[in-house]
């Protein structure tokens, strides 16, 4: 059986250090720079450690864009644009990708769709020049269209019989009832089987305009190689009126349970609450106390209690963001009491200021290991710019 739970947990975290330690001055960032290329505003950042140049294009409103009818539209856009433009027929396309040793990827988010190239500094030119006309002038015929419809849609029923994504899908469909993080940017059965190719079409015309790009390159490359490339290409497109806006605020919906029969061997059990906006204070504080009880909860209720096969409290990075717990459980009831012993733990104590330097020190060493790659920095660079 799989079960679902929202709104069980509202935690807050009172920190407390024995010591503070004096504050260090980070040094100014010149590697970095911002600019304009016609009215898509641009990052680069320069890393003359290797030759990988990643360059992602991020359509920014993600779910904010969307109505349950389109939801998947701008993936299935993205996807079907790989059957060739108007300079580049499918097979030349992949022709050229392939001999550059060029990958394309997209990527679906809550708040943007990511559009990503990863090549070398010495193929970024021709690289570029197919990854950009797959924005500017993509063909979308039925014949592609209709193939990369199938793939999502096989995806999408996939989603619909796993598990996890399941009970994902039920507690997002509970937190966000009413706000456009309902709504699924990668698409559902019934939303795919209704696009067609003119409705594919009509999307790009008229929310592929250089006023809704972000675009962040970051690799050993310089701007003036970068610009050239875009004027010829994105800066080509419509300019638009888009303006990027965080996503509304999450009015917190009454409690709600929902619960789906399944014969598995285990219950998956998932419950979220509305957390602050990115960029507040409270956003980074909720992230540090969702760290801080996943480490609880994993050490009582996994290791200590053996009442679970996995326990997490998730925290969602998204423009608003969510806290919850998670468990896969045999004996549902014992978890779930042990689990809310340790939310209220988090909520009346403070926390031991060795064991968050401890914490501390874990985020910093994972931070840097998540963003080794050049593609890693161009996400957090986006993120900075947005939130």
């Amino acid at each position: 059986m799989i079960r679902r739970l929202r709104g069980i947990l509202a935690a807050a975290l009172v920190v407390g250090w024995a010591s503070a330690a004096p504050a260090q001055q980070t040094a100014a960032d010149t590697s970095t720079v911002e600019f304009d290329v016609g009215h898509v505003h641009v990052i680069l950042r320069h890393n003359g450690a290797n030759d990988v140049v990643a360059a992602n294009v991020y359509l920014l409103g993600g779910a904010q864009e969307l109505t349950p009818e389109t939801q998947g539209i701008e993936a299935l856009m993205l996807a079907a644009s790989g059957g060739g433009t108007a300079r580049f027929p499918k097979a030349e396309l992949q022709a050229i990708t392939g001999r550059m040793g060029a990958t394309i990827v997209i990527t679906t988010g809550m708040d943007w769709t990511t559009f990503g190239l990863r090549t070398l500094r010495q193929s970024f030119d021709s690289s570029w020049a197919v990854f950009a006309d797959r924005l500017v002038e993509p063909k979308l015929d039925s014949l592609e269209v209709d193939r990369s419809r199938q793939q999502m849609l096989t995806d999408a029923l996939q989603q619909e019989v796993a598990p996890d994504a399941r009970v994902e899908h039920l507690a997002d469909s509970l937190l966000y009832a009413g706000h456009p993080y309902r709504l699924d940017p990668s698409g559902t059965p019934a939303s795919l089987r209704g696009l067609s190719f003119r409705d594919v079409r009509r999307f790009h015309d008229r929310a592929v305009v250089q006023t809704r790009l972000l675009v962040v390159v970051v690799g050993n490359i310089g701007r003036e190689r970068l610009e050239q490339a875009m004027r010829t290409t994105l800066a080509t497109l419509p300019v638009g009126n888009y303006a990027w806006k965080a996503p509304p605020p999450l009015t917190p919906a009454p409690q709600g349970v929902a619960a789906v029969e399944q014969h598995l061997s285990t219950n998956y059990i998932l419950g979220y609450a509305a957390g602050p906006p990115a960029g507040t204070p409270e956003y980074f504080a909720l992230r540090v106390a969702t760290a801080v009880l996943t480490g609880r909860l994993f050490a009582d209720v996994r290791t200590r209690q053996h009442l679970a096969y996995a326990v997490d409290a998730p925290f969602l990075e998204r423009g608003i963001s969510a806290d919850g717990l998670y468990v896969t459980t045999t004996d549902p009831q014992a978890a779930l009491r042990a689990m809310a012993l340790q939310v209220r733990r988090l909520q009346t104590t403070l926390v031991d200021p060795d064991g968050l330097r401890t914490l501390v020190g874990a985020f910093i060493t994972d931070y840097y290991l998540k963003n080794e790659t050049n593609a890693d920095q161009a996400s957090v660079l986006a993120r900075a710019q947005l939130y």
